[in-house]
Formats: C-alpha cells, sequence, structure tokens
C-alpha cells in the first residue's frame, strides 16, 4: 500500500459516512491525522487534495472501541508476565484485521505481583501501524464476589479490608488504568468508588450479588458502567431485578448516564436477552468481546491467567468443564451478530461499537466518532459490514483482499 504522510490532504470519495446518528452521502477529508471541515479547503485555502482515495461505495464507520478484552493470538494479558509489552504489541496489531483502533487491555483477577508487574508495562499510547491505540487498562478484579467468580480464581479474590489503601495496595499504582470492575456490595466499596473517581477512573460494578438498591448506590457514589450485562451477576427476578435494574431504574441521578458493556458473540448471551438488553436502554449499549487468548487460535487447550481453557466448538471452557471463561469472537463479528440478532439499523450496530464506548469513557469529542476535529480513526466497510480497511490517524493499518483502490493525484 502507498505511504502517505500526515500533512498530506486526504479525500475519501465515493463513500457513506456515519455521522451523527446517520449514513449519509459524502465524502470524508483528513489532514494531519484529524477529521477536518472542507468548506476551509474549498473557500479559503482552495487547494487540491494530495491523495485521493476511491472507497467504491463502502461505509466508512469510524473505529471499534473495545473496553474489555483479555488478550488473543496466544496473549493473556494476566499470564504472560514475562513478556507484557510483546504480547501487548501482538494483539494491539492483530487487532486491526477486526476494525479495532482502540482498547482496553484487561487484567482479570490475579495474585497482587501480577498487577505490580503489568501494569506498569501498559501504558496508554497512540495506535497506528505497530497496532491498535491503548486507551488504559480495564482491571476486572480482585474485589468482586466469589459467588460469581466466573473464570475468575477464587484464591486472588480480595475485599476491600482497608477501604481505598487496599486497593492501592492490590495494584500498586493507578497511573495505567482506565477501569475497575468491582462487586458493589462488598463493605467500603462505596469510599472506594468515590475515591477512584477523584482519581479519574471509571468504576463498572459486575462480578456481583449486589440488590438493584445496592446497585443504584454504586451509581450515585460514582459507577457509570456495568461489566458483562447477564453475565457473572444475579438474574432477573421480578422482585428484585438486581444490576440488570439499572437498565430501567428511576433513582439514577440527573446527567448521569449508566452504560453497559455486553457480549454479543451467540455464547455468552441469548438472542432474545439481547433485544431486552437493546430495547430498555438501546443508548447505553456497549458491545465488548471480552476475548481470551483463544481469539484467532485453533480448538484446543490454551492458557487463560491460572487456568487451562478448553476451545471446542467456537466456545472457550474451563479445561475440563462447561463453564464458559470468556469469548473467541473478534468484534467485528459482535457487530454483525447484535445486529442480525436485534434488527436493529446498521447505525445503532455501529454505534455500539463505536460512539457508545466512546462516550462511556468520556472521550467522544475525539474517538467513536467522524465529527470536524477528531481523530481519523475509521474502518471502511462492505454492505455486510465487513472489514476492508482500517485506519489510523489518516493512514491504513489494515488491508483485507478486497483492497481498497486509491488513486494518488
Amino acid at each position: 500500500m502507498p505511504e502517505f504522510t500526515q500533512s498530506q490532504l486526504k479525500q475519501f470519495y465515493n463513500c457513506q459516512i456515519l455521522r451523527h446518528g446517520k449514513i449519509i452521502i459524502e465524502d470524508l477529508w483528513v489532514r494531519d491525522g484529524k477529521i477536518i471541515d472542507p468548506e476551509k479547503i474549498f473557500y479559503d485555502e482552495k487547494i487540491e487534495p494530495t491523495v485521493k482515495v476511491n472507497c467504491n461505495g463502502a461505509i466508512i464507520s469510524p473505529g471499534y472501541i473495545d473496553v474489555q478484552i483479555n488478550g488473543g493470538f496466544g496473549i493473556d494479558f494476566s499470564y504472560n508476565i514475562d513478556n507484557v509489552e510483546e504480547g501487548i504489541n501482538t494483539v494491539a496489531k492483530e487487532l486491526l484485521a477486526s476494525g479495532v483502533t482502540s482498547f482496553c487491555p484487561t487484567l482479570v483477577t490475579s495474585p497482587k505481583e501480577t498487577y505490580h508487574q503489568v501494569l506498569p508495562k501498559i501504558k496508554k499510547r497512540n495506535g497506528g501501524k505497530h497496532g491498535a491505540t491503548i486507551l488504559g487498562v480495564h482491571v476486572e478484579g480482585p474485589f468482586i464476589s466469589p459467588l460469581k467468580k466466573g473464570a475468575h480464581p477464587e484464591h486472588c479474590i480480595r475485599k476491600f479490608e482497608n477501604g481505598f489503601q487496599s486497593l492501592l495496595d492490590m495494584y500498586g499504582s493507578l497511573e495505567n488504568i482506565c477501569y475497575v470492575t468491582l462487586a458493589p456490595e462488598i463493605e467500603n466499596s462505596m469510599e472506594v468508588i468515590r475515591q477512584l473517581r477523584k482519581n479519574n477512573i471509571k468504576i463498572s460494578v459486575g462480578h456481583s450479588v449486589c440488590d438493584l438498591k445496592q446497585g443504584e448506590e454504586a451509581v450515585k457514589n460514582g459507577a457509570t458502567f456495568i461489566t458483562h450485562l447477564f453475565n457473572a451477576m444475579l438474574p432477573f427476578h421480578h422482585r428484585d431485578p438486581g444490576l440488570v435494574g439499572l437498565l430501567a431504574s428511576d433513582q439514577i441521578p440527573l446527567g448521569t448516564s449508566v452504560h453497559f458493556g455486553i457480549i454479543a458473540d451467540g455464547v455468552h448471551t441469548h438472542p432474545a436477552a439481547l433485544r431486552i438488553a437493546y430495547r430498555i436502554h438501546p443508548k447505553g449499549l456497549v458491545l465488548v468481546t471480552d476475548a481470551i487468548s483463544a481469539l484467532g487460535l485453533q480448538e484446543g487447550i490454551h492458557q487463560l491467567g491460572q487456568f487451562n481453557i478448553e476451545v471446542r466448538n467456537n466456545k472457550a471452557y474451563i479445561a475440563g468443564t462447561d463453564t464458559l471463561c470468556g469469548s473467541i469472537a473478534d468484534m467485528s463479528e459482535c457487530v454483525r451478530f447484535f445486529q442480525k440478532a436485534t434488527d436493529c439499523s446498521i447505525v445503532e450496530a455501529l454505534e455500539a461499537a463505536t460512539l457508545h464506548p466512546a462516550k462511556a469513557l468520556e472521550i467522544e469529542t475525539v474517538k467513536g466518532v467522524l465529527n470536524f476535529g477528531a481523530d481519523a480513526d475509521f474502518v471502511l466497510l462492505d454492505k455486510n459490514l465487513q472489514v476492508l480497511s482500517t485506519w489510523i490517524a489518516g493512514d491504513c493499518v489494515y488491508q483485507n483482499s478486497k483492497n481498497v483502490e486509491k488513486n494518488n493525484s
């Protein structure tokens, strides 16, 4: 593929653009890694584009954002602690093929030593040809309920015995963390939630047996996300709907938005459950892969944290059991499955993997949108939402066999 420089003016034409909740027929203009307003080009600068990219009718969507991914391609972020940087680089590079331009590497419940060794090495960084942007680490545990541990090792689960200090001691540093998943019923959790918010860290509730009132209290104190809805929480009950009830709660503070992650891989969440969540709170729905090290690998035995896991029939289990332990579907697959299962519009399916996670992270002015001034991170898709090419800061970082025609002018 041709090498373009950042300062070049690039025009993407013969395309359909997702912008402001609609798919419109309009050219996309990029310069210096940003999406720009063409009116300035036409009326003020009066210059021609350096590069013209014929998109051949493709849809241009903002790049996908995955806020919960444990690894992939043989790499587990919680287990491969001796070569953390190499593992992160591998996953970041491979994710480009599925349209992911930004992600939050996720650590499952682990020993203190793992956090102290791994967290300092997963630094936030911009994406490019080397791989997707790292937005910060999502630490999922160890402050969770042992009754809803899922694939998390129970011997590593901890309580907030010394309040916020327990969390600081466990992680060592908050520097590279952007999300913490915790169970709000744990004693002292409200103090911890408040302190995390003061440190500009997002709080997600999950792996929990809390009731709705405890979930609402967590939101009032600063929690804004629910980790993989329906999974690792109490099932919906009509007298106390638990965390699921947050989607329709009337006790959410005015101006607060509660987003929720959901795994649309056809395994973790039944299509009917996807439809329920979508119809109750469509604007809060965030597609996550929750992908594990077996993503992109063949069937067989692989490693996830402290466990051996087995991939069989396109599902991942703790080896020797029928306990699901994570997804092996990529974000592109999740978008397509979600759209088909819910019969939502293409716009809604794409925004669940772009705008919504960006809003959850409060970065929607620069990520998850194609607005003027936003980062030029986007993906070209065919009519079936298959990835044709992936772009970061206006540079092509992945291209599949359906080559996008490029004409230099």
